[in-house]
């Protein structure tokens, strides 16, 4: 599966493990609790007040147009 941002946390995590110390760098610190399991990058960048494409890049994952 290709990840994009609407890929969930949990996803991002089984496919990219290394993937945590990025989140981590974003303060994002809660990466197992359960909202995680649902919650999109997109989502997650928006709660944390990320700019997603700036979170999609240290990720990764192609930015959106």
């Amino acid at each position: 599966m290709t990840l994009s941002a609407d890929s969930t946390i949990a996803e991002l995590l089984r496919q990219k493990p290394e993937s945590a110390q990025v989140l981590f760098q974003f303060g994002m610190g809660c990466l197992g609790c359960a909202i995680a399991n649902n919650e999109t990058i997109r989502e997650a960048a928006q709660v944390h007040g990320i700019p997603l494409n700036e979170m999609l890049a240290a990720l990764g994952i192609p930015e959106e147009a």
